[in-house]
């Protein structure tokens, strides 16, 4: 067993001299192998690994004797172990999410912050071969990519050691060697779908149609990921970066046959951590050919939002907060902040207008009024002689529409005078020699 967990240590460069690694440790028989594994193999290589693990508090008693057993095991093998407590119940009551997106979003942050506190460079999973294929035939029924269909999808950062390596061949070890290890009984109950898989579906179609079911699937995982290596996607060549965020360039997309641009939407969504389906590929190639902005529900806490020729995707709670930002009335010169942006007015002599810039016939000592939009603003734009919906000339200059309500107008006496970076207003242009200067600058640059 070891000589198999060895070769594909060594194949596939999983672990190196200096890594230092942090481990999920539940004490079952599937975290407690890769613990065993990695004790034996620290006589090959050069690295640390530290234990992870969290007690759920969701089994009563039986969560804390694994707690227990997980302490007990590390002080036995001379390992260092980090435990937490996490009342998962409440969370997803007060989160409204599933036990199991609340149970996975907790040890993954607690994993993250055991890394930063030790300096490590990965985190191992405990996933075995069984598992692999339990994910294929839970998406495949649930309906899912042929991404999907590869299996757990790997990240740079986090291994998998045994994930080649059947959960009987991992218990006939333990027993074997007289291993002990904890039993989640919770597991054993095949009222959730994934046990049910395990439990009754994959033995039923053992004992009636092939005693080598698992064998077959994991061939075809095999045959599937060497299909979809052939199309292996750059997700880089096909966004668009800035410090707030990164977007899916369509334009780039639509240039690509219909395959590829499922192929480059899964990646990009991977990035997230979103469930994909077939389903919901096919919901967003329709959304991208509609106009204007919209909006899909991914699920996960996440939405995707489309802004002329970009997608991006958002927290939803992030989307769902409203900057309240108060109506200022201020008197020529002066320079305030206002939401994300940092508004002056001063008297100078004439120079060519940059973009956030508006040379103006205002005086000192006029009051102007900053806020954001408001229904029935106009603007008569420079160099026109009607006026124009700022609704309308938002959309006309294609502002994404959750950034419409943000930003600032500046109006004297109801008129619209500027809405900076985007029109001037013909009303308040100046040729004089001297006047005053509206200038703005955003805090994030």
């Amino acid at each position: 067993m070891f000589k198999r967990f060895l070769k594909k240590i060594y194949s596939e460069s999983i672990v190196n001299d200096g890594d230092r690694i942090v481990v999920g440790f539940s004490g079952g028989p599937d975290s407690v192998f890769l613990s065993e594994m990695l004790i034996e193999l620290k006589k090959y290589i050069d690295f640390e690994f530290y234990l992870v693990h969290i007690n759920h508090l969701l089994r009563g008693e039986s969560s804390d004797l694994d707690e227990i057993f997980c302490k007990e095991y590390a002080e036995r093998n001379r390992v260092d172990i980090f435990v937490k407590q996490i009342p998962i119940k409440e969370i997803a009551k007060l989160e409204k999410k599933g036990l199991e997106v609340v149970g996975r979003e907790a040890r993954y942050q607690f994993f993250y912050e055991v890394m930063q506190k030790v300096n490590a460079n990965k985190i191992a999973i405990a996933h075995n071969l069984d598992d692999q294929i339990e994910n294929f035939l839970f998406r495949l029924m649930r309906g899912t990519t042929l991404e999907g269909l590869e299996g757990i999808k790997e990240h740079s950062n986090i291994i998998r050691p045994i994930n080649e390596i059947y959960k009987a061949d991992i218990l006939d070890y333990l027993e074997k060697n007289g291993v002990k290890y904890r039993v989640d009984e919770s597991n054993l109950e095949s009222c959730f779908t994934r046990n049910s898989i395990r439990l009754e579906l994959i033995p039923y179609i053992e004992k009636r149609y092939n005693p080598q079911f698992k064998e077959k699937i994991v061939n075809l995982m095999t045959e599937i990921r060497e299909v979809n290596s052939f199309f292996e996607i750059d997700i880089e060549n096909y966004t668009i970066k800035s410090e707030k965020d990164v977007k899916l360039d369509l334009d780039k997309v639509f240039s690509e046959n219909t395959y590829i641009q499922k192929r480059v939407i899964c990646e990009y969504l991977y990035n997230f951590d979103i469930v994909i389906s077939n389903e919901k590929i096919n919901s967003i190639l329709n959304l991208l050919f509609t106009q204007g902005s919209k909006q899909i529900n991914l699920g996960n806490n996440h939405i995707l939002i489309k802004e002329y020729n970009t997608i991006k995707v958002e927290n939803k709670e992030r989307c769902k907060e409203k900057e309240e930002i108060a109506k200022l009335k201020i008197q020529i010169p002066f320079s305030v902040e206002f939401g994300n942006y940092i508004i002056e007015a001063k008297i100078t002599k004439k120079e060519r207008d940059k973009k956030n810039e508006f040379f103006t016939n205002l005086k000192e000592g006029d009051f102007l009024e900053i806020r954001t939009r408001a229904m029935g603003d106009r603007i008569k734009p420079l160099g026109m002689n009607s006026y124009k919906k700022v609704k309308d000339v938002l959309i006309n200059e294609k502002v994404p529409k959750l950034e419409r309500d943000k930003i600032p107008l500046l109006l004297k006496e109801s008129e619209v005078v500027w809405i900076p970076e985007i029109k001037r207003s013909e009303e308040f242009k100046s040729n004089d020699e001297i006047g005053v200067k509206l200038l703005v600058r955003r805090k994030d640059g």
